[in-house]
């Protein structure tokens, strides 16, 4: 049997590559994703590098002399707003503007809190970096005439703080990556189900219509091991893919200015290998899935109607996870995709994974795969399915 099956999986993968047309659709979304990432990334990571130049337009600049040499002497440059500064921060012109009303000297003069307006528009992502470095500006300048205050009266600056609170955080380089990195599981798990998606409709629903796989069945072979043959086929466009992610994934990283986001992040080749292992008994069971989903539908259109919303898979327990991580457990590892997704996570932020999670996960989604290849077998010994249905 198993012979037989390697010479049907010399056969259809000799048939895939020759359809560049389905090579490059697979190999598509390994490379978009990355290259996704490294875009998005970049430009954010140009929103918030904090060495580019603070530009501070000011309304009033002469009630506060003092605030504006503040902030010049603290590498700002402070330019004169414009008459319409509140419309051109509204059009993303400019990123915020501070106005000082003409009472500002008079409150600051008689001790009273001076009150001043940082003007801002706060649904522009690209304008959150300045804005947080000018409200820093702000908060230190108030502070630092705080304490003057105190001390012209004779009273100990230290006497308003009776807390010092520091912060310590206990999360490691890789932790902090990891919440930059959670878009990686998602592509992950669509190259095991988009990996081998043109495949197996292909060498099902495809050879049905173009009436090939009538004659294959009437060979001398079993039934299995045709079927062995096209899963391992699909299983390895697969796992091709999940390399081309993850390798992808490295070189986008490599590119990527993450420095400027305060983290430092590189996906290793002991980490991609640990993330290629664990997805690997996902891409077996999403080969069987897609194989008997292919030989069930009626035509190849409808097996392409059906095995497109694959897509969601995988995205929903991956995209669940990002925004509302789940408590890990063994019952929770039983569960094909979201254990592979929440395996990625800990591996992306350099956790331990114990061996029983693995395990589990593992078992789990290999037993699922085996069921849908039983079920696949069952189909092609369907006359009605191998013949094609009718209505």
């Amino acid at each position: 049997m198993m012979q037989k099956a390697r010479i049907v999986l010399r056969k259809e993968l000799t048939d895939y590559v020759r359809d560049r047309r389905s090579l490059s659709s697979a190999l598509l979304m390994p490379i978009f994703g990355p290259a996704l990432f490294a875009v998005m990334f970049s430009v954010i990571a140009s929103w918030n590098r904090e060495d580019a130049p603070l530009v501070v337009p000011v309304a009033g600049a002469k009630n506060a002399p003092n605030l504006v040499a503040f902030l010049e002497r603290h590498g700002a440059r402070v330019e004169t707003a414009p008459p319409d500064y509140e419309q051109k921060i509204r059009d993303g012109d400019l990123d915020l503007a501070i106005s000082v009303p003409d009472d500002y000297g008079k409150d600051f003069v008689g001790g009273l809190p001076a009150a001043l307006q940082l003007v801002i528009d706060g649904s522009r992502n690209k304008s959150r970096a300045p804005i947080r470095r000018v409200e820093q500006l702000l908060s230190q300048y108030s502070s630092q005439l705080g304490s003057l205050r105190l001390l012209a009266r004779g009273v100990s600056p230290s006497l308003a703080a009776p807390l010092a609170v520091s912060e310590v955080d206990l999360a490691t380089p890789e932790k902090t990556a990891a919440q930059l990195l959670n878009v990686v599981p998602i592509f992950l798990l669509l190259a095991c189900f988009v990996g081998g998606m043109h495949l197996a409709i292909d060498c099902t629903a495809g050879e049905r219509e173009r009436g090939s796989l009538e004659p294959l069945l009437v060979n001398p072979v079993s039934r299995p091991a045709i079927l062995a043959g096209k899963w391992a086929a699909t299983v390895l466009v697969a796992m091709v893919a999940l390399i081309v992610t993850l390798v992808a994934f490295e070189v986008a990283l490599s590119r990527v200015p993450l420095q400027d986001l305060g983290v430092k992040v590189s996906l290793s080749a002991p980490v991609g290998a640990r993330l290629f292992a664990l997805a690997v008994p996902l891409a077996v069971c999403a080969g069987a899935f897609e194989l008997s989903l292919a030989l069930f539908a009626r035509t190849f259109k409808e097996a392409q109607t059906y095995l497109s919303l694959l897509v969601v898979v995988p995205m929903v327990p991956a995209t669940f996870l990002a925004l509302s991580p789940l408590r890990e457990g063994l019952a929770l590892m039983c569960i094909p995709v979201l254990s592979q997704a929440m395996l990625f996570g800990d591996v992306l932020r350099g956790e331990s994974v114990p061996l029983s999670y693995i395990a589990v996960s593992a078992a789990g989604t290999l037993l699922l795969g085996v069921a849908f290849f039983a079920f696949a077998v069952r189909l092609l010994g369907n006359e009605r399915i191998v013949f094609g249905r009718s209505g």
